[in-house]
C-alpha cells in the first residue's frame, strides 16, 4: 500500500512539475499582444527589434517573428537605392533626357534587380511562415501581422518598380526619336525647336506620354509613402 502511495506521490509531483514548466500559453499570449499592439495597431509598417525581454517573454515564438524582421531588415536593404534612383530618372527638360540616356538605362537595370531581389526575399519568407506551426488563435493575429509587414509592403513596391520602368521607357523612346530625327529638331538648352509639323506632333504625343507616366510614378511613390509610414 505505501508502494502505491508513494508511485502516486510521483507521479502527482511529475505532473505537477510539468504544469509549471508549460510556459506556451503565457508566450503565446505575450506573443499576440506583441503583433496586435506592436505591429497591427500602429500606423504605418513598423517592425521592431525584440529586447532581451521580450525574447525571453515570448520563448519559442520569438523565431516565428524573426520570419517577419528578417523580411523587414532584408528588404529596408534591397529597397534603399530607390529614392535616389528615381531622383536620376526625374529629368526637367527635353535636353536632361537626351544627355542621360545612360543613367536612364542604369536606373532601369537597377529597377529591374531590386524587384527580383524583393521576390526572392519574400518567396523565402512566405517559405520560412508555411513551416510554422501555430494555434489557431495566435495564427489569427499572426497572418494579419504578416500580412501587413511583409505582403502588403512588397506588392506595393512591386506596382511602384514597374512604373519607374514604365517611365524610363518613356524617355527611351524621345530619345530615339529626337535622334533619328536630328535634321528636324533643334535643343539649345531648355529650349526646342522644330521645323516639321508631323515630326512636332510625334515628339510632343511622346512628352505627353511621358508625363503621363511620371505621374503615375508619383502616385505609385504616394501609395508607398502612405502604406509604409501612414501618412
Amino acid at each position: 500500500m505505501k508502494c502505491i502511495f508513494k508511485s502516486f506521490a510521483i507521479v502527482l509531483l511529475a505532473t505537477m512539475l510539468a504544469a509549471c514548466g508549460d510556459k506556451e500559453p503565457e508566450q503565446r499570449a505575450a506573443f499576440m499582444q506583441f503583433l496586435q499592439t506592436r505591429l497591427i495597431d500602429k500606423p504605418g509598417v513598423r517592425v521592431p527589434k525584440l529586447t532581451d525581454e521580450e525574447k525571453k517573454s515570448l520563448g519559442g515564438y520569438a523565431e516565428h517573428y524573426a520570419v517577419i524582421t528578417e523580411f523587414s531588415s532584408g528588404m529596408d536593404t534591397s529597397i534603399k537605392p530607390l529614392g535616389s534612383l528615381i531622383q536620376k530618372a526625374r529629368l526637367r527638360s527635353l535636353g536632361d533626357i537626351i544627355a542621360h540616356r545612360e543613367d536612364l538605362e542604369m536606373v532601369r537595370t537597377a529597377a529591374n534587380d531590386i524587384a527580383t531581389v524583393l521576390n526572392t526575399q519574400q518567396s523565402r519568407a512566405d517559405a520560412a511562415r508555411g513551416q510554422l506551426r501555430q494555434p489557431d488563435d495566435l495564427k489569427k493575429v499572426y497572418d494579419k501581422a504578416y500580412d501587413k509587414t511583409v505582403t502588403l509592403p512588397a506588392s506595393t513596391y512591386r506596382e511602384v518598380l514597374p512604373q519607374i520602368n514604365a517611365t524610363i521607357d518613356s524617355s527611351l523612346k524621345i530619345i530615339d526619336y529626337v535622334n533619328q530625327h536630328k535634321a528636324q529638331i533643334e535643343i539649345s538648352g531648355s529650349a526646342v525647336r522644330v521645323n516639321d509639323p508631323a515630326v512636332q506632333e510625334n515628339l510632343n504625343a511622346l512628352l505627353q506620354d511621358l508625363n503621363t507616366q511620371a505621374r503615375s510614378t508619383q502616385q505609385a511613390q504616394a501609395r508607398v509613402q502612405a502604406i509604409m509610414y501612414g501618412r
